[in-house]
């Protein structure tokens, strides 16, 4: 963790009846109420830094003893005020990835630059955030972290950029480049064997070392960092995929508490808190939908389909449902059963699974493949036509055709195993209607299926079930 520290004198400041004062021999004669709080100090020291102070004095009565200033809206509060204050009258503070945010708005609100006195607070922050800040990885991290707090302020700054850019870098850069600090540097020497050998787990040269740690950011800003990443080009696939995986591991869990939350409520207040906590799972979800990789395989199928079970729980959009169904439709022949069970929580719905979306990605896996392959006879024309091309490529794409028609077919065998799995245990579901039953099962060509033993014991699952609801009810 890098850190600065600014003035030599010691800290002077006091508290009498709730009034904040310096020691001085100097008379106190300026009233500065900072949200509420109210400092009793001297005119000098802190107009001949701050130019917005000058400003607010030179607009303020006087009173016969004491001029009063009012602050409501100072950026960072009270603890960003009284370390400008001490800058200002040379008392040593410290600053580091935990108070630059801050203390660089304070300052800036202040108008602390160098047009009022050489060597003011905002040249030296500046310094310290692009030497220090930015060139360590947790530094950046945490900064980046703090900006939350500040919007507007620390935007136009370009403070969140800048620790944007400068994560998004050392993600990019040569691990071995990277200054590592605080919590990786800790991971790394708590990862060391018994024999003195240093485990590959969290070693900084391992691929994907950055997920866990930038997983500590909120959405908004995990999202613009992950944008920046990307755009890199350098992060393939499947380490984007992992990173994504690894945050929703942190920000979604427990998300199932919320399935079945209108018949738990008791006040309407209880209401409203979950639907904020809903609201923000949703945005977290939908953002992290966008960032997945366009690769096929670059995520599991088994996380899409986690993802699309909790679109159904937070009620995420449409469009969101339908990219993730199409993702997985895609592959869909690495998918379990078990994956496939996505409950239904639709008040539209009464069937236990949500039968509709496994519809919606077996159309879109049947869509896989749909352009046949390149038949001989239009090879050997199109080779003859163009001349260029030798009988040795022209046999190398007819392979090739037939290679990915193989996969194709191979994938389709998957999937009717899948379906046919997937039919006995929805069929146990006495709400499921016999359209949707049939629907699944001539979702997959017949050829797909070289054995029916699994259908038939899905329809005769259906029937006992059906019979025995019926005969119940009659």
């Amino acid at each position: 963790m890098k850190f600065m520290k600014l003035g030599s004198r010691p800290d002077t400041f006091y508290t009498t009846e709730a009034v904040r004062s310096v020691s001085s021999e100097i008379t106190s004669d300026l009233i500065v109420q900072v949200k509420g709080n109210r400092y009793l100090l001297h005119k000098f020291p802190l107009l001949s830094k701050c130019l917005r102070l000058q400003k607010l004095c030179a607009d303020s009565p006087e009173t016969s003893q004491h001029q009063i200033v009012q602050i409501p809206d100072l950026p960072g509060g009270v603890e960003a005020f009284e370390l400008c204050a001490k800058f200002c009258y040379g008392i040593t503070i410290t600053l580091s990835a935990y108070n630059i945010v801050s203390v660089r708005c304070a300052a800036e609100y202040f108008q602390m630059t160098e047009d009022v006195e050489k060597g003011n607070l905002i040249y030296k922050l500046e310094v310290f955030f692009n030497s220090c800040i930015l060139h360590g990885w947790r530094d950046s991290i945490i900064t980046l972290q703090s900006t939350r707090g500040f919007g507007v302020w620390a935007e136009d700054l370009g403070i969140t950029s800048r620790c944007i850019d400068a994560i998004a870098s050392k993600v990019l850069a040569h691990p071995s480049k990277v200054s590592l600090s605080h919590s990786y540097s800790r991971r790394i020497r708590d990862d060391i064997s018994c024999n003195g050998s240093e485990s590959l787990i969290h070693n900084p040269t391992t691929k994907g070392w950055w997920a866990e740690d930038i997983a500590e950011l909120g959405i908004d800003l995990y999202w613009r960092t992950m944008i920046a990443i990307k755009s890199g080009g350098k992060v393939p696939g499947n380490l984007i995929g992992d990173a994504l995986r690894i945050y929703a591991s942190r920000w979604l869990p427990n998300i199932s508490k919320y399935m079945n939350i209108e018949k738990e409520i008791e006040s309407d207040h209880e209401l409203d808190s979950t639907r904020v906590i809903t609201s923000k799972h949703k945005l977290l979800l939908e953002s992290i939908v966008s960032l997945l990789p366009a690769e096929k395989g670059a995520v599991s199928s088994s996380f899409l389909l986690k993802l699309l079970k909790a679109v159904n729980i937070v009620k995420a959009s449409s469009s969101t449902k339908m990219e993730l169904a199409r993702r997985v439709g895609i592959q869909l022949e690495d998918a379990t059963v078990n994956d496939l069970l996505i409950p239904s929580l639709s008040y539209t719905n009464d069937t236990i699974y949500d039968v509709d979306v496994v519809r919606t990605i077996l159309e879109q896996f049947m869509l896989q493949g749909q352009s046949p392959p390149t038949s001989p006879l239009r090879t050997r024309r199109n080779s003859e036509r163009r001349g260029s091309r030798s009988a040795e490529n022209a046999d190398f794409e007819f392979q090739e055709s037939r290679r990915s028609s193989s996969t194709s077919h191979s994938s389709k065998l998957k999937v009717a195993k899948l379906v046919d799995g997937y039919l006995q245990e929805i069929a146990r579901d006495v709400k499921l209607p016999l359209s949707k039953f049939l629907a699944i099962a001539d979702s997959v060509p017949d050829f797909a299926r070289l054995e029916h033993d699994d259908l038939y014991r899905a329809i005769d699952t259906y029937l006992k079930v059906n019979i025995q609801h019926f005969s119940q009810v009659s």
